[in-house]
């Protein structure tokens, strides 16, 4: 089948596959060809940290807040309304890492709420910058971190590496240039805004009259009824010999076959959705949610709609991305959890979002 790489077009089209010997992208540009367990591009070697080889995180710097706009958004959400009621949450398999609190399986209640049928997508969150001027934080710190065989970059503008080595910090990746500064938007209206923060998440939400969906509200609608299984499908990646979301193929983090069609994020509507009308809960992007992070707390977790810990310092992140494979993480998963801080942003990090305040049956 024809791979479907849509990284931006105005410097040349990186290869949506990244094998020994491929030509440098463009003139000038950075081109990280993954040799064994070393990147003979730059030199450093491939290691394995569970908390950064999902998302990288920014440090402790913080840029000034953006104050957050005004409730006065008109972008069109399509959104499906679930009745909440009871569901088992966390890890049925025993599969997740210790440090992500995946278990004790526990029965939780929600009432009902709206939630997105994708994603935010580029053409949404052009609209909410456009009507009110916000900028990101990625703008306004100046750089983001991007999957390196992806960058479209000058050498000059990549600062360095971001937690693993197949993330590289570049000067100018942000929402507009999701793989550095010679990328833009062009053909990717339809794909999942990036490089966006838990600030300018909530910043589009207080816009937009929406927010974001707690962890247990994610997890309940991206199982789509399907109790105590891996995926929003059933328990196989590959069920029935087809692709069901945008992950890894091949071997991480040196070869990515593309088998699915896509290097980097996809179109939100790629795939099938799941029993609840929902699209890519897992895989293409991680989702943010509004809890804070706590390991231990479903030992404690409020049995009716739980909000998560009072205080923390890094933001429920869910659903796993287009780097997500089963020789690392296994994040990809349902039930799968993991964290970043607040001001971090990567070019496999969106949302989407819910609307709870229902009006009372009649």
């Amino acid at each position: 089948m024809a791979l479907r790489s849509k990284l931006g077009k105005p410097r040349g089209v990186p290869r949506p596959v990244l094998r020994h010997g491929d030509a440098p992208r463009a003139q000038g540009a950075v081109s990280l060809i993954f040799l064994g367990r070393q990147s003979a591009a730059r030199g450093f070697a491939v290691t394995f940290d569970a908390s950064t080889c999902c998302a990288p995180r920014r440090g402790a710097d913080n840029v000034p807040a953006a104050p957050h706009p005004a409730l006065t958004g008109r972008v069109q959400h399509d959104d499906v309304l679930l009745p909440g009621g009871h569901f088992a949450m966390g890890d049925s398999f025993d599969e997740g890492l210790p440090g992500d609190g995946e278990g004790p399986v526990h029965e939780v209640e929600l009432s009902p709420f709206r939630i997105d049928r994708t994603c935010v997508t580029n053409e949404q969150f052009a609209t909410f910058v456009a009507e009110t001027g916000y900028v990101t934080e990625a703008e306004r710190f100046g750089n983001s971190s991007v999957f390196a065989p992806a960058v479209l970059a000058g050498t000059s503008d990549v600062i360095g590496t971001a937690g693993s080595a197949w993330w590289l910090i570049v000067r100018g990746a942000c929402w507009r240039h999701p793989f550095g500064p010679q990328s833009d938007l062009t053909d990717m209206a339809d794909h999942p805004a990036v490089h966006l923060s838990h600030s300018d998440a909530l910043a589009y939400c207080g816009w937009s009259g929406r927010a974001l969906p707690t962890e247990a509200e994610w997890e309940f609608a991206a199982r789509g009824g399907l109790a105590g299984r891996r995926f929003p499908w059933g328990d196989e990646l590959e069920q029935d010999g087809q692709h069901h979301a945008n992950v890894w193929q091949g071997t991480f983090p040196q070869y990515n076959s593309a088998a699915d069609g896509w290097l980097a994020t996809a179109p939100v509507r790629t795939y099938e959705p799941n029993a609840y009308g929902l699209y890519q809960m897992v895989g293409n992007v991680w989702e943010w949610c509004a809890d804070w992070f706590d390991p231990s707390y479903y030992r404690t977790s409020q049995a009716s709609d739980p909000q998560g810990p009072e205080t923390g310092q890094a933001r429920v992140v869910r659903g796993g991305s287009y780097l997500c494979h089963h020789s690392y993480c296994r994040r990809y998963r349902v039930a799968a959890r993991s964290a970043n801080t607040p001001n971090s942003s990567t070019g496999n990090l969106g949302f989407r979002t819910v609307f709870r305040h229902l009006a009372p049956a009649a």
